[in-house]
């Protein structure tokens, strides 16, 4: 009987493991971003500096597999259009609703931000934009996609939940309560920007849904975004509930209402269909 050694580089149909690919993505990831960071380039830009190498490194990982780059589900298409605004109008939803629990539940009252005015709010999309791209193709791209080949949705989920986390785990205001709620959330939202992908093997209703939740969270409400302060539309006066109910000064993410909505719309992406990828 014929027996098999097992191959650190390659599995048994002579392909290059996925771990490998997923190491040599990171490691490339690394040095470019090491280069970039010895150039002084002006925040606004350097963020779309990222989004660049981050597209890139894909794009090459992706040409030693001989794969085209919309393998990746970056499908310029009227499809990646109509997911991307549904995507849109899902994570506005998502912070809307959230907000509206608190509210309602006389958490804090909105004043209106009159130094904000409609085109701000238009020209806020450009930077979350560019947040969202670079974070959707760093944890929800390449690499993720590689694991779930290997171990399968659902310890794909986990591990990238985990590592999504941990990216965020030292932002301002995480501390207290803030903490635990804030992982759970955060924790909660890349399940459901995972499921995204897994649900239609595109990156367009990631990167809307991403692109909403930060937007609306922010730009428009006036909370902060995983701890960032910025400027509202309408500005939250919070009344005396507790932090890990209102989620304070770090933005929704670390409320309790908004694990609860994240989380019904996670089961809801599980039970609405069949997983494009298996």
């Amino acid at each position: 009987m014929a027996t098999y050694h097992y191959d650190f580089l390659k599995n048994e149909q002579g392909r290059v493991q996925n771990g490998v690919k997923i190491v040599g993505f990171v490691i490339l990831l690394f040095v470019a971003s090491y280069l970039r960071d010895l150039i002084t380039i002006p925040p606004s830009i350097k963020i779309w500096v990222s989004v660049a190498i981050i597209t890139a490194t894909s794009w090459f990982c992706l040409k030693l597999e001989k794969k085209n780059f919309d393998s990746l589900g970056l499908r310029f298409n009227i499809r990646f259009l109509s997911e991307f605004s549904i995507g849109l109008a899902f994570g506005v939803l998502i912070i809307v609703i959230s907000a509206l629990i608190i509210k309602f539940s006389d958490g804090f009252t909105w004043v209106r931000n009159h130094q904000i005015n409609l085109s701000d709010l238009f020209y806020a999309l450009i930077p979350f934009l560019a947040i969202s791209i670079y974070e959707e193709l760093l944890f929800r791209g390449y690499a993720f996609q590689r694991v779930i080949r290997g171990v399968g949705n659902s310890a794909a989920l986990l591990i990238f939940g985990l590592l999504f986390v941990i990216a965020h785990f030292n932002n301002p205001g995480m501390t207290g309560t803030a903490r635990l709620m804030g992982s759970i959330n955060i924790g909660l939202a890349s399940i459901l920007l995972g499921l995204a992908w897994i649900k239609t093997g595109s990156l367009a209703l990631p990167i809307g849904i991403h692109l909403g939740w930060n937007w609306a969270e922010g730009n428009l409400l006036g909370f902060g975004v995983s701890g960032s302060k910025s400027q509202g539309y309408w500005t939250p006066v919070f009344n005396d509930l507790p932090r890990w109910f209102t989620g304070g000064d770090f933005g929704l993410e670390a409320s309790l209402p908004c694990a609860i909505v994240c989380l019904i719309a996670c089961i809801g992406f599980v039970s609405y269909s069949r997983p494009c990828h298996q």
